[in-house]
């Protein structure tokens, strides 16, 4: 499939996720009327520290539209499916656009357990705690768990590499586990760095 896409490094999307943009410049400005003229899709996706694009992202569809009085565009994406690059496609737009091939990620087999959920709540407790973030896990307790760890990875500050490890993930459980993996590595170096300090 062609796909314009949306560089944007820390703003990851996730299947089954919204994520609100604030569109201003004027190259993607375009890339939303070029997918609103279409069929609404664009591909989010980061960039590795040589600002070379990763080769996986998420397509989302906007699902809401708004444009204020100085010209910017507030729009709603919702996760679909995640895409890896096939090739870059040379054209005339202001903004970049790829073919793409979907896949199939977090659906392969394994379920997460209440109590790993209780885990992964007990523990990311401890993690906005330590940062500071404005969140009270009741909030997010009665979301389905495959909701609240993407919901988790995506709000949380997470080094853009880790957002990108969890967005590659094949499976649920393997997004779980490394999930608390990054959690605790960061709540480590919290600690190191307080005993430093």
């Amino acid at each position: 499939m062609e796909l314009p896409i949306f560089p944007l490094n820390g703003a990851v999307l996730f299947p089954g996720t919204s994520l609100p943009l604030n569109i201003f410049e004027t190259r993607y400005i375009e890339m939303i009327d070029y997918a609103l003229a279409r069929d609404r899709k664009i591909g989010m996706i980061q960039t590795d520290e040589k600002n070379e694009l990763f080769n996986v992202g998420c397509v989302g569809k906007i699902n809401s539209f708004n444009e204020t009085n100085d010209g910017r565009y507030l729009i709603s994406l919702h996760g679909i499916k995640c895409f890896k690059i096939i090739n870059e496609i040379e054209q005339d737009y202001s903004f970049r656009l790829i073919n793409a091939s979907l896949v199939e990620l977090y659906e392969k087999e394994g379920e997460i357990s209440k109590d790993q959920k209780e885990s992964l709540l007990k523990l990311y407790g401890k993690y906005i705690k330590n940062k500071n973030i404005n969140l009270s896990l009741e909030e997010i307790d009665n979301i389905e768990t495959d909701q609240i760890i993407k919901f988790i990875a995506m709000v949380s500050p997470f080094k853009n590499i880790d957002k990108q490890a969890l967005l590659e993930t094949e499976s649920l459980l393997d997004f779980y586990s490394k999930l608390k993996s990054i959690i605790e590595l960061e709540l480590i170096g919290d600690f190191q760095n307080k005993t430093i300090n």
